[in-house]
């Protein structure tokens, strides 16, 4: 039976206008995903084209929290010129506060990533530890992050009558427009990280390695492995994964 047939909890959090689906799987120290796809695509139903499932990998042993982000999957917030990583962040907080989650660890995959150190930024008495999996990263490919935003909006605007264009430009500024290496935190912040990270390397136009290297390198005690999606290394990097959160539970 497939992991998706099994699920013990789902639900949709409402808060104001904003409508979050989340779902929970299995007991233990709490870990929260947040999923690779993008803007678009940053759902729990994208975990299963990982190159391993961390639903699966994870929820005999931890209580597993997964979640559709805003606007995509079935979330949905309206679009504002003042949304941005915040916002995102005070979503995924919202989730964990209505299910009683005082403390946790986080592990995000591409978008994710950003997700992650952002949550590390805003909320380390509550973060216990970080995984990000090939985190997205600024490395001259703003232009590829522009389409992949554009895109994202196409697909949504019929959903969002009340965004402006202003509303739509804000919010891809205050996400893509700036300069930071890994878009969410800037790159002066890192050092002041607080939480255990731990870095599975990116390699792609839009998970740069340079990105993946940076975090692990100004990040106070961050851990970084540049091996981990190839079926003869999924082993090892599951390994290193389990040990790591082991390590801080939440």
């Amino acid at each position: 039976m497939q992991w998706w047939r099994t699920v013990p909890a789902m639900a949709m959090l409402e808060k104001g206008a904003v409508r979050l689906h989340y779902e929970t799987w299995g007991s233990g120290p709490a870990v929260l995903l947040l999923a690779p796809g993008g803007l678009r695509a940053s759902r729990i139903e994208t975990w299963a084209a990982a190159p391993w499932n961390p639903i699966e990998a994870l929820s005999d042993r931890h209580r597993v929290v997964a979640m559709d982000q805003r606007n995509t999957g079935t979330s949905f917030a309206p679009i504002s010129a003042r949304d941005g990583w915040t916002s995102y962040a005070n979503d995924q907080m919202a989730v964990m506060d209505h299910l009683g989650i005082e403390r946790f660890c986080v592990m995000g995959m591409c978008i994710g990533g950003a997700f992650v150190l952002e949550l590390a930024r805003e909320a380390p008495d509550r973060v216990a530890a970080g995984v990000a999996l090939q985190p997205i990263g600024l490395d001259g490919n703003r232009d590829e992050f522009r389409t992949i935003f554009d895109d994202w909006r196409s697909t949504i605007a019929d959903d969002h009558p009340e965004a402006s264009e202003d509303d739509w430009e804000g919010c891809w500024t205050n996400l893509f427009g700036g300069d930071a290496t890994l878009w969410s935190v800037p790159d002066s912040v890192l050092p002041r990280l607080e939480p255990p990270l731990l870095v599975l390397q990116g390699n792609d136009v839009y998970h740069p390695t340079s990105a993946s290297r940076r975090v692990a390198d100004l990040v106070p005690g961050a851990t970084l492995v540049e091996q981990w999606k190839e079926p003869e290394h999924q082993p090892a990097a599951r390994a290193a994964v389990d040990a790591f959160l082991a390590a801080h539970p939440g």
